[in-house]
């Protein structure tokens, strides 16, 4: 027969913890999220689902990103691609590389030094919105511009 003694044992400081957490008279304070790093004159490009096609919104951001890196020519950027969860693995990479490479190659044809621009497809690995619903797909659906 199992002995009770080392199952209490192991259950002993967890719930001391526990009782010490709940009978606390300090109130809990949760730190906020820290703020998103918003790089100035550089926005995100978004997408349709399971397509790489620039929409129009994202031909005026890219603009708009192409003057940014046009007057700050020392600087390198990093143009990452995202998905949002649905798909699989293997998929959202492609996807993702396909949205930046296409970020990419509009703002090089707009004038700007492809040698300034990297790209890396990070699929759904890094959702920007958590969500199991359109509004967050939406959101995770992009280009995301980082400077290095």
């Amino acid at each position: 027969m199992m002995s009770v003694k080392p199952l209490l044992k192991s259950l002993f400081i967890p719930t001391v913890l526990f009782l010490g957490a709940c009978c606390s008279q300090q109130p809990v304070v949760v730190a906020p999220p820290p703020p998103p790093v918003v790089q100035p004159g550089l926005g995100d490009v978004f997408f349709d689902f399971d397509k790489s096609e620039l929409r129009m919104d994202a031909v005026e951001q890219l603009k708009i990103n192409a003057n940014w890196l046009q007057a700050n020519a020392s600087r390198k950027v990093i143009i990452e691609g995202h998905c949002d969860e649905r798909g699989t693995n293997e998929y959202n990479i492609a996807l993702g590389e396909r949205r930046a490479n296409r970020a990419k190659e509009y703002i090089v044809n707009l004038g700007v030094n492809p040698s300034s621009m990297k790209t890396v497809s990070f699929g759904e690995e890094r959702p920007f919105a958590v969500g199991h619903n359109e509004e967050a797909w939406a959101q995770n659906r992009r280009a995301h511009f980082v400077v290095e």
